[in-house]
């Protein structure tokens, strides 16, 4: 079996490249549901406020500076192909590494403390990264980069539900959810679920929920039509954009199932606000001697 090279001085370039990217530029798929939300939205307040954030998007890009002024905890998805050998240091340094560049260099809003009820003193580089491996086959690395800010992040919820308490059971939790959270996750919002696994599985799956394209529906049919069903609720309760009022208060809803428990449904509702940030990369490892 072949073994594949990937050195950390390119991990580190990677992660400081997709950081600043997702920093400064809103995602395609993210920006296109919002403008079809702007040509939708019949209240004029919340239709000004979604002609804001699209000029926002735009200046952003353009100046290269931040989308939002919390730049987050950097949060990084690493798919790591299980013929690759990383080499020339640590791996989670290396990616430690890439978000302190990228934070400096973006002058970004460094967000993280090291001790989270005492001292609470800021690290000064946004770091450590909050880092999520999974082994796949393959000779590559696939990174992902989603500054998660916290402003959504209070306002997501974990509910150890009973499995009698069935669907209706998850689209209460999910609706009470986002009605609580009100204006404060900065909407119109997307929603990641998770349900199944258990109590710390679950807010994984929500939020690699919302890393799922805008507008793709999961594979199997009753959620799907879940998502679509929680969608229209959620755009009822006429928060709104910028917790203005008017029909979009979520620009979509994503679910993502795990096996769980006979005696148990775990649901993670995890909230982001329309700025919702994310870039990707790969890197191919080269083949040893080859």
């Amino acid at each position: 079996m072949p073994e594949y090279l990937v050195k950390t001085a390119d991990i580190t370039e990677l992660v400081r490249s997709l950081s600043l990217e997702a920093n400064l530029q809103l995602p395609k798929d993210v920006r296109k549901i919002i403008e079809t939300a702007e040509k939708n939205e019949t209240d004029p307040l919340g239709r000004q406020a979604l002609q804001d954030i699209l000029k926002n998007a735009e200046l952003a890009a353009e100046k290269r500076m931040p989308i939002c002024q919390d730049c987050g905890l950097a949060v990084v998805f690493v798919e790591l192909g299980q013929d690759v050998h990383v080499v020339g240091g640590d791996f989670e340094g290396a990616i430690n590494e890439g978000i302190r560049l990228a934070y400096t260099e973006g002058y970004l809003r460094k967000s993280a403390v090291k001790d989270p009820l005492f001292e609470r003193k800021n690290s000064g580089d946004n770091t450590p990264a909050i880092i999520h491996f999974k082994i796949v086959p393959g000779n590559k690395i696939k990174i992902t980069v989603s500054p998660k800010g916290m402003g959504s992040e209070n306002m997501s919820r974990i509910f150890m539900l009973k499995p009698a308490d069935g669907a209706d059971g998850v689209i209460e939790s999910v609706l009470q959810t986002v009605k609580n959270a009100g204006a404060n996750p900065c909407p119109p919002i997307i929603v990641g679920i998770g349900i199944g696994g258990n109590f710390e599985s679950v807010a994984l799956a929500a939020k690699e929920a919302l890393l799922i394209p805008s507008g793709v529906r999961n594979p199997i049919r009753e959620y799907a039509n879940m998502e679509l069903d929680i969608l229209k609720r959620v755009n009822a309760l006429q928060i709104g954009p910028g917790g203005y009022g008017g029909e979009t208060t979520a620009l979509d809803v994503h679910i993502k199932t795990l096996p769980t428990h006979i005696a148990g449904m775990p649901l993670a509702v995890n909230i982001c606000c329309h700025a919702l940030r994310h870039a990707e990369g790969v890197i191919e490892g080269k083949e040893k001697n080859g």
